[in-house]
């Protein structure tokens, strides 16, 4: 089955020179394209011959992938419509990426401009390569997408690439991990396990014993273990973060009033709720102005 070409389209508020700089220039674009760690020009043979360049983009600690590229030429309209089309590839085993060809268009938009691209590339490794494509193509149309919302800001507000990757990411990290802890919470003591002791903090709040209450403290359950899977959804969470700042400290104090002794043991419900709070302003700070994929339009009309 053939793919369809990557495209992704964003409105940026600036002027074409600026825009153009900020893609044209090797030493810039790799600051905010998520695809390149590295891009280095070689000499032309003349004037007009194609531009040629090299490629890194690391994609672990010790794995680092290197490319080829030719920069195909420009074309301007007359409307001031600007593009620059592209062929590049990897000669590397690792990489799903063979080869490809691709365009960037510059398009004058009123007072702002439309930054579009699209581009296609074979796999290798046959119907296996195909098959990971699937998942590989979204992944790229999606880095591509955040890019270019990166490269937005950065022309916007002046912000640097490297500060709104290291928000985002962050950010994915502190979801991540009350993904986990609300899943484990919910898992570990109250299904599988159902530890007496969250039996007896139950009991103690609403006054619901036996058979009821461990009934009860099942569905609470499966309850943390929804809400923790809901930080895995590619939402913005920042109504998440403010509703666990409220949420913390009244089961911090529910706790208290169901019993003191919560409060004197090792790494107890005061201290563990505590960072949890301290961790969701951190989260909602961060979530604040981050960079996203949903800027971009990721199909063409017509």
């Amino acid at each position: 089955m053939k793919h369809k070409p990557i495209y992704v389209e964003i409105v940026m508020d600036t002027s074409m020179e600026r825009l153009w700089e900020y893609t044209q220039n090797p030493a810039l674009h790799a600051q905010w394209d998520l695809r390149f760690s590295d891009i280095q020009y070689r000499p032309k043979e003349s004037e007009d011959a194609p531009q040629l360049f090299t490629y890194k983009t690391k994609v672990a600690p010790f794995l680092t992938v290197e490319g080829w590229g030719e920069s195909k030429g420009t074309h301007h309209k007359k409307d001031g419509t600007r593009t620059s089309s592209l062929h590049f590839g990897t000669e590397q085993k690792i990489s799903p990426i063979m080869e490809g060809k691709g365009f960037w268009q510059y398009v004058p938009n009123g007072e702002a401009l439309t930054f579009l691209t699209q581009y296609d590339y074979k796999v290798r490794y046959g119907k296996l390569g195909q098959a990971l494509d699937f998942v590989f193509r979204p992944v790229m149309g999606w880095a591509t997408a955040l890019s270019f919302d990166v490269l937005r800001r950065w022309l916007k507000t002046g912000e640097v690439p490297k500060m709104q990757y290291r928000r985002f990411f962050l950010s994915i990290l502190i979801a991540f991990t009350f993904f986990f802890i609300w899943f484990y919470q919910g898992l570990i003591p109250k299904l599988i396990g159902l530890h007496p002791e969250e039996v007896a903090l139950f009991t103690a709040l609403s006054g619901v014993d036996g058979m009821s209450a461990q009934s009860a403290v099942r569905i609470i359950g499966v309850i943390e273990m929804l809400f923790g899977i809901i930080w895995l959804l590619p939402i913005n969470k920042s109504r998440l973060y403010l509703a666990q700042i409220v949420l913390f400290p009244l089961l911090t104090i529910g706790a208290g009033f169901a019993s003191s002794e919560v409060f004197i043991g090792p790494f107890n419900v005061l201290t563990f709720n505590l960072a949890l709070i301290v961790l969701s302003i951190v989260g909602y700070v961060c979530q604040q102005n981050c960079p996203t994929a949903k800027s971009c339009k990721r199909r063409r009309e017509g």
